[in-house]
């Protein structure tokens, strides 16, 4: 199957333009629209969208900023799927990863968790004092993040709130992120499994801060000269891409070349903690590399392609701007959905069971649609309220699909451990840059002495087998050359008698 990367954009009204938005698809390399659900009219940080996988289809969430409704598609249809009617008008959601569960955050400060396949309200809580303004998941599905108005970021714990001993006490943050003096406005969580990753926050305060989630701790500020709305990082978080409302994209590289112009080796920026400032400013982008983007309309949304090639902006007056980051250049402009506001945009491969395109590759053995191979995914009505006999219960409604081979996707080849190892050898601080805090070098001493340990016995183990080796070889060696010497005795007293009588014939002759 031919992989095809593609752009998923979802459009709101706009006070000039009071017209239904639209969830679509478009090609990332020519901007033509490859699909279109209707109907919808979601806000910015209002869409989830849960990709195809293991045989069962995508879906995608919406929630409506006029009502307390959230609409469900999946790629298969182009219609309406699901109506879900919900407790209370939601102002942010997520989903995570796995597409499992998902999280919704209200005007008041109060967050839901639902499970999509049976519907089930694990928990409901306040969780701010002001209106959540932004949702994320970490990479592996195991803790969600919460921005507030109200200038916080909570760290949950999934497995706590879905924790059925724990439904009558408070959910407890893991932790709480409360150096932003104003609005949190976006969350962005970095490579790796919980705790292992960083996490940028940005606000109206001017600042985008780094986060060690491990330590708990402020790694690094980044001063802006204007408030930023959106963030996008690079996925190997080389670097990052801050927007302003009003047009303006900065962009910031997180690791720079030492002092030693002869060295070609690059250090990390940042890390040394609260007091670490780095003040971003208009003269400076426009001095080194034009790191500064200038869009001339505000951005709405915001995000990089899967091959860290392209930033991809969408603007609220409708348009989606494509620019090579290495250049900065505008490649392409896509116009479709002009007179709108974009409020989310994200890159994605092209789902095999799209509505209108048929993959043959899929069932080679027969003339079906993609849609007969894949599954569509059981997303149930959310409940209103928490049921405890309906959770206890827990049934799960699931279409199994036809039976098959599987296969394994190249992605499982590389392991987390590998991937966890070479990305730590990566943004490993140098030898004269900036040292790591107390507890990252605690661990680092730690996973060092395990390895020396791992080694030694990997070494007693070696030298043991060699021993036994060399043993086994010097007594074959040893009995062979006695074997040799003891025949060549036996055949030299064979030989003595001849040779006398030989002599002894000759004396007489």
């Amino acid at each position: 199957m031919q992989l095809q990367e593609v752009v998923l954009c979802a459009t709101s009204p706009t006070p000039s333009n009071a017209g239904p938005g639209s969830i679509s698809l478009h090609d990332i390399q020519t901007g033509a629209t490859l699909a279109s659900f209707k109907q919808t009219s979601a806000g910015s940080r209002c869409t989830a969208v849960s990709q195809t996988r293991n045989g069962q289809g995508g879906f995608m969430l919406a929630a409506q900023p006029d009502k307390s409704i959230m609409n469900v598609y999946n790629f298969q249809r182009d219609q309406l799927s699901l109506k879900i009617v919900l407790p209370e008008k939601l102002s942010c959601i997520a989903v995570d990863p796995r597409g499992e569960i998902c999280a919704g955050g209200t005007s008041q400060g109060r967050l839901y968790i639902w499970e999509i396949a049976s519907g089930i309200m694990y928990n409901a809580w306040d969780a701010h004092y002001r209106q959540v303004s932004v949702l994320r998941f970490t990479q592996d599905s195991s803790t969600l993040l919460s921005g507030s108005e109200d200038s916080s970021v909570n760290v949950w714990s999934v497995s706590r709130l879905l924790d059925d001993s724990t439904q009558n006490e408070l959910p407890v943050p893991y932790c709480t992120l409360s150096d932003h003096t104003l609005p949190v406005t976006d969350i962005v969580c970095g490579a790796g499994p919980f705790p292992k990753c960083r996490v940028l926050t940005a606000s109206v305060d001017h600042s985008v801060k780094l986060w060690d989630l491990e330590s708990k701790s402020l790694l690094t500020t980044f001063q802006f000269p204007r408030p930023i709305a959106n963030l996008a990082w690079d996925f190997t978080e080389r670097l990052f891409f801050a927007a302003s409302p009003d047009g303006f994209i900065h962009q910031v590289n997180l690791f720079r070349q030492r002092d030693d112009k002869s060295s070609r080796v690059l250090e990390a920026i940042g890390g040394a903690g609260s007091t670490d400032i780095v003040r971003i400013t208009d003269e400076d982008q426009q001095a080194s590399r034009r790191r500064l983007i200038t869009v001339g309309q505000a951005v709405s949304s915001m995000t990089i392609s899967l091959t860290s090639s392209l930033l991809l902006v969408g603007t609220s007056t409708g348009l989606i701007h494509s620019y090579d980051i290495a250049s900065h250049q505008l490649l392409r402009t896509i116009s479709t959905h002009k007179g709108l506001s974009i409020s989310h945009i994200a890159t994605m491969l092209k789902p095999p069971d799209l509505v209108g395109h048929v993959n043959l590759s899929l069932n080679a053995h027969s003339s079906a649609d993609s849609r007969d191979t894949i599954i569509a995914k059981t997303v149930a009505p959310f409940q209103r309220m928490r049921d405890p006999k309906f959770r206890e219960a827990h049934e799960v409604s699931i279409l199994l699909p036809p039976s098959r081979t599987v296969r394994t996707s190249p992605s499982c080849l590389y392991s987390n451990d590998e991937l966890l190892r070479d990305y730590a050898t990566f943004v490993q601080p140098s030898g004269t840059g900036v040292q790591p805090s107390g507890v990252s070098l605690q661990s680092r001493v730690l996973e060092l002495e395990s390895e020396v340990a791992r080694l030694r016995e990997q070494l007693a183990k070696a030298k043991g087998i060699n021993d036994t080796i060399w043993e086994t070889v010097v007594q074959r060696v040893a009995a062979e050359s006695r074997e040799k010497v003891r025949e060549n005795a036996m055949d030299i007293d064979d030989a003595a008698p001849a040779r006398t009588s030989r002599q002894a014939t000759q004396k007489r002759g």
